[in-house]
C-alpha cells in the first residue's frame, strides 16, 4: 500500500513590540489589520523565514523572538502557523505591495483595530502568553477553535 505524504503549509506570524510597548501592525489587503505574518518557502529554517517575511512586509527588523503558540489548522488547506513574540531592532516600518500600511498600534488599541476572527484569536493567544508554548488547533467553514 503506497501511503501518501502529508501536505501542510507552513506559516510564521509574530507579535513585535517596540520600546513604547505598542505593537506593530500591517494592513493586508483583504483580511484587515494584523500581525506580520507569511509562508515558510520549501526547505526554509523558520526563524529565517520570520525574519525574512517581517522585513519585505514591514521594513523592520527584530530580535530576541521566542516561539509562543503553534496553531494547526485542520480544515483545507491544512496549515501549521508558528506563532512568535518578538522585540523590535531596527528600520523605519515601510508598507509594500502585500501591506499597503504599517504602523506601531498602542497594545490595549490592538484587538479594536484587527476584525478578522483568526487573526485577533492568534492576537488574544499571543497576549496570554506566560513563558510555556501553547498548542492551539482551529478549522474554517465555519470557522471554530478545536483546543
Amino acid at each position: 500500500m503506497i501511503v501518501s505524504q502529508p501536505k501542510h503549509i507552513l506559516v510564521v506570524s509574530c507579535l513585535i513590540h517596540n520600546d513604547q510597548g505598542q505593537v506593530l501592525l500591517v494592513r493586508h489587503h483583504i483580511r484587515g489589520w494584523e500581525i506580520p505574518q507569511g509562508r515558510v518557502e520549501e526547505r526554509e529554517e523558520l526563524v529565517y523565514a520570520l525574519s525574512r517575511e517581517i522585513l519585505e512586509e514591514t521594513g523592520v527588523t527584530i530580535c530576541n523572538a521566542k516561539p509562543a503558540v503553534i496553531w494547526s489548522k485542520v480544515s483545507d488547506p491544512a496549515t501549521v502557523i508558528f506563532c512568535f513574540i518578538a522585540n523590535y531592532s531596527a528600520g523605519q516600518p515601510t508598507p509594500s505591495e502585500e501591506t499597503p500600511e504599517v504602523e506601531w498600534c498602542p497594545t490595549e488599541q490592538v484587538l479594536q483595530r484587527v476584525s478578522h476572527p483568526v487573526n485577533r484569536d492568534r492576537i488574544k493567544a499571543l497576549f496570554e502568553y506566560d513563558g510555556a508554548l501553547q498548542l492551539r488547533s482551529y478549522a474554517t467553514g465555519p470557522y471554530r477553535v478545536l483546543s
